[in-house]
């Protein structure tokens, strides 16, 4: 297994990103909340979570829409009138 930091770059400001951070914290509650010893077993243990979690479809509430993202991002969204 190759170990050396891979850099990717990810804008500040994106939602796909956010979305990323949510889906990384519910993992975290839902299935790292405990000490699994092994590299094995945590493998075994978030594919079982992922599998889960994609078969129940489950989804962000995103509730931050254009106009939003317009009044409080007015520098990244300008006006098109």
């Amino acid at each position: 297994m190759n170990c050396e930091p891979r850099h990717h770059y990810t804008p500040k400001h994106g939602s796909w990103l956010d979305m990323a951070e949510i889906e990384l914290g519910v993992l975290g509650r839902q299935c790292l909340s405990r000490r699994i010893d092994n590299i094995e077993d945590l493998r075994r243990e978030t594919k079982a979570w992922e599998t889960t979690r994609n078969h129940a479809a489950a989804k962000a509430n995103w509730q931050f829409t254009t106009k939003d993202a317009r009044i409080k991002l007015t520098k990244l969204y300008p006006s098109i009138e």
